[in-house]
Parts: structure tokens; C-alpha cells; sequence
């Protein structure tokens, strides 16, 4: 089944408070989404010439302090990361790619769920509840976010497993839905140069816009380029450095609400997820069409 949501702030009132009301809209999503929870947040970016990295460690001990001096020695940047239960965000003064080949090579036990200017990325198994107590979402400052409570139906309940996916700078998908092409598609992309970490077909649809995108296709484009190239159903929340978008297939047998006041923009897979923001009865509310690109970004608003 799996639940998505997303809020784009359009004042600073919405932006201070915005990890509350995500989370508020998270855990409206629980019961859709039993078995896995997380969250894309965008939010405190760095300067020109560095880059941010969140990883994900499985060893409850892991020394990040340790971790992080490494990092500052190899690259420059900040030597103290910050944590966020079994996630830390490092900050380098280094591209991103470079980081990334080093994590792959000299620690290889640790995920890396994101990496761009703005992007942090969170997610774990177990209650979306119990995971928005544990990453103290309420607490988080920013501009947009996107979140996901899975129902894990194509693979492993895992931490790997679960949406956000992040497959290019700045760039991360939520799915609700299932794509029957994944694993072809899988291939050629791999071929093109997108790798990937797992076997969800989630992942899939984030490296084939990762690719649209390098190619020299923007957002919409590449979005619209989906309802040619992936076959299945599927209800998708992308998000930017600069905003989000949604789409849903052409049949849309997923279900998506949308909604907005002068306050913020928001999706939800039911209206239960928006009806806890601020002035959500006098929002203007509709269910996006099948097949249609929606795209809201900072310079748009």
C-alpha cells in the first residue's frame, strides 16, 4: 500500500516548523506503511565547493567523531559530524562523487543515503511512529521535505529498502506503486553508468531520472519521459534542491491529494495526511490528473 507525503514552505513560518508538520503528516500514514519509515529534508546548505553526505551505519557503536576527523584530514570540512540516531550528515570541502568513491573503498560497511548541497536523507525499519521519535523530526528546520511509510511487497523489509532513494545530487523518489520493467530497465541503465544498491524497483525509477537529467533533460521532461519507458502503476514525489513534483501513471490507480495555501504546498496519499497542516480546511484541494507533471520550486512560487 505505502503512504507518501510532501510539504514545500512558501514563508518562514512553515520553514521553522516544517519537521513537526512532517512529521505530524508521517505519522497520519503509519497504518498504509507498517514496516519501514523516511524522510528527504532539505535544508541548511552548504557553501560553494563543499558537499554534504548522510550515511547510515548498522553498528549502534559506530565511532562517527572518529569517522568524520578522517574525512576533514582527507578533504577539509567539518571534523564533527552531525548524528541523527543511526545516520550522521559529514560536510567536506570536496566534490561529492570524490567522497563517495572513498566511502565505497575505505568503508564499505556504510550506506550513503544522500549527497548534494541541501539533501539529508533519513529512513529505518520499523513504526513510522516510533521512527519520528527516534529521528526527533520535530526538531528539523527547512525548505521542503518528502516522506514515505512503506509496505514492503517487492523485497526485504530493510533499512536499504526503503524509500527515500537518492540515485544524484540533490535528487531523491518516493514511490507507492509497483514497476513490472525494473529489472531490464535495471540493465540498461547500468550501462549508462547508474549504479544502484539494492533490488527495489524504487530505486530503478530514481536512477532512470538521474540518468534523463545528466543527458541534459529537466525535471518535467524526464518526468514525462516515465510515462513512456516504465510500465506499472505508480504514484512518484521527487524532490529537488529546488522544490518537488509529483506524477502519477496514466491509469492512477494509487491514490494522491494535493493541496495548497499561501502558507505551504502539500501531497498526501489521503487527505488524513494534509488535514493536520495549518490551515488545511481553507486550503485549495484537488487529486492530481493521471499522466499530469506538477512541479512546484523555489523560483516558481
Amino acid at each position: 500500500m505505502c503512504g507518501i507525503v510532501g510539504l514545500f514552505a512558501k514563508s518562514t513560518e512553515v520553514e521553522e516548523r516544517l519537521g513537526a508538520h512532517l512529521a505530524s503528516m508521517l505519522a497520519q500514514m503509519s497504518d498504509r506503511g507498517p514496516d519501514s519509515a523516511g524522510v528527504a529534508v532539505y535544508r541548511d546548505p552548504v557553501t560553494t565547493g563543499s558537499s554534504k553526505l548522510t550515511l547510515h551505519s548498522a553498528d549502534p557503536h559506530e565511532r562517527w567523531d572518529e569517522l568524520g576527523a578522517v574525512l576533514a584530514d582527507e578533504f577539509g570540512g567539518s571534523p564533527e559530524p552531525h548524528t541523527r540516531s543511526s545516520h550522521a550528515v559529514v560536510v567536506v570541502d570536496a566534490e561529492a562523487a570524490d567522497v563517495e568513491e572513498w566511502v565505497r573503498v575505505n568503508r564499505p560497511d556504510l550506506r550513503i543515503m544522500s549527497a548534494g548541497s541541501v539533501i539529508e536523507i533519513y529512513k529505518e525499519t520499523g513504526s513510522p511512529r516510533e521512527f519520528v521519535r527516534r529521528f526527533a523530526l520535530d526538531g528539523l528546520q527547512g525548505t521542503h521535505a518528502l516522506g514515505h511509510t512503506r509496505m514492503a511487497t517487492e523485497s526485504r523489509v530493510t533499512t536499504e529498502g526503503s524509500h527515500p532513494f537518492s540515485t544524484g545530487l540533490d535528487l531523491c523518489l518516493v514511490h507507492n506503486g509497483s514497476l513490472s520493467n525494473h529489472n531490464r530497465l535495471r540493465e540498461n541503465l547500468r550501462r549508462e553508468g547508474i549504479e544502484f544498491q539494492t533490488e527495489n524497483d524504487t530505486e530503478v525509477a530514481a536512477g532512470y531520472l538521474s540518468w534523463r537529467l545528466r543527458e541534459g533533460a529537466e525535471l518535467e521532461e524526464a518526468l514525462e519521459g516515465c510515462l513512456r519507458d516504465l510500465d506499472g502503476f505508480y504514484t512518484f514525489a521527487v524532490g529537488t534542491a529546488d522544490g518537488f513534483a509529483v506524477l502519477r501513471d496514466p491509469i492512477a490507480c494509487k491514490p494522491a491529494v494535493l493541496a495548497e495555501t499561501d502558507e505551504w504546498v502539500a501531497m498526501g496519499s489521503e487527505w488524513r495526511a494534509l488535514a493536520v497542516l495549518p490551515g488545511a480546511a481553507d486550503a485549495e484541494k484537488w487529486e492530481p490528473q493521471p499522466g499530469v507533471v506538477y512541479v512546484w520550486e523555489k523560483a516558481r512560487v
